[in-house]
């Protein structure tokens, strides 16, 4: 007797369209994983690396770095430059890069209404995703006096507990998932964690009763910062970043926040058209 494919209702793909979340029953591949790990530790600044410096970044051991530099190399991802001895990314990774952007039909929208604030107030206006434990921007428009001297271009990465970009989207993710983060970042930051934490949990109180949270991550600039849900379901966090020098007031950081809460509103409307 055949056995019965299970109901629709209990497959896999029922359950993530039904819950938001990805889920398939299907084992990943460690290997695929270690290696994409490794595309990963390349940076902005950053051309080339070794096996060592690899090592070193994603925690593998070296014969484990050295087999998947081989595969990475000979799958088009990584070239061997000589004479650094060391490896770079090729334009793979460019066309990859090149076709998220253009697939982001969401960015497209927003970017005319971020440029519009930030050329009108002279402030810097981002967005981001999360990746790992870090906020990845997407785009950032920089205007205030200081921009020059903080170059955030797509693909910069920032801290997720100590910037409020990061909280911000840990605010809007869903409760399971924000645990799940929450304790990855514990595990990361170890003996510092307390103390982000609490920083954390006030940002987090913030968004649920102002519907934003500020941080002075960098010294003389001060974001404020919300999550933004598209219509797609995706999950983004948009901040709005000034000067400032010494204390900064509640008035600035209200103000701030006004034009960052106008643009979400602005920009949802758009999405909904």
């Amino acid at each position: 007797m055949a056995t019965p494919r299970p109901s629709a209702a209990r497959s896999t793909r029922t359950l993530t369209q039904t819950s938001g979340t990805f889920v398939r029953s299907t084992p990943g591949s460690h290997s695929l994983e270690r290696g994409l790990a490794l595309l990963r530790a390349f940076r902005h600044g950053v051309d080339v690396l070794t096996n060592a410096e690899l090592a070193d970044r994603t925690q593998l051991p070296r014969p484990t770095v050295s087999r998947l530099t081989r595969s990475l190399v000979d799958a088009g991802f990584l070239a061997y430059d000589i004479e650094q001895r060391g490896y770079r990314l090729t334009a793979t990774c460019l066309s990859l890069a090149l076709s998220y952007r253009s697939s982001e039909q969401t960015l497209a929208q927003a970017l005319p209404l971020m440029r519009a604030l930030a050329e009108g107030r002279r402030v810097n206006v981002g967005l981001a995703v999360a990746d790992q434990l870090e906020m990845v921007y997407l785009d950032s428009v920089r205007f205030s006096r200081l921009g020059i001297f903080r170059r955030i271009l797509p693909g910069s990465r920032l801290p997720i507990a100590s910037t409020s970009l990061g909280c911000a989207f840990l605010a809007g993710m869903q409760a399971a998932e924000r645990k799940a983060l929450l304790g990855r970042l514990r595990k990361a930051h170890g003996s510092d964690w307390p103390a982000l934490q609490r920083q954390v949990d006030a940002a987090l109180d913030a968004v649920r009763e102002q519907g934003f949270c500020h941080a002075n991550w960098a010294a003389g600039m001060t974001a404020v910062a919300l999550p933004l849900r598209a219509p797609s379901g995706g999950l983004y966090a948009m901040n709005v970043s000034f000067p400032t020098s010494g204390e900064v007031s509640v008035d600035a950081i209200q103000a701030h926040a006004d034009l960052l809460l106008r643009l979400a509103s602005d920009l949802r409307k758009t999405w909904g058209r």
